[in-house]
């Protein structure tokens, strides 16, 4: 996966938050029609468990993918941190060679 921008990666996860929402609504979706009497609870369990396991796999392939990204921005992110430090320790006394 190539290396997203800040935005590209927001819409990532706003769109992983909101298949999951969907995938939430399904769930309850198949409980309204089962209240109805429109499903069964034996089929009511089936497709509630195939929504969920297609949104299990579905969150699995993207943090998979986001897996190296996140990464990556963990070691650059973290290089400003020390960066930092060091300014706020200032110089260090350079050693004598003994």
């Amino acid at each position: 996966m190539k290396k997203p921008v800040l935005t590209e990666k927001t819409a990532i996860y706003h769109t992983l938050y909101q298949l999951n929402a969907a995938f939430a609504a399904i769930v309850g979706h198949c409980d309204a029609l089962q209240q109805a009497g429109a499903l069964t609870p034996k089929y009511k369990r089936l497709f509630q468990g195939f929504a969920q396991e297609v949104q299990a796999e579905l969150n699995l392939e993207v943090l998979e993918a986001m897996d190296s990204v996140e990464m990556a921005d963990w070691a650059r992110f973290g290089r400003v941190r020390e960066k930092w430090e060091k300014y706020l320790r200032g110089s260090e006394p350079k050693r004598k060679k003994s």
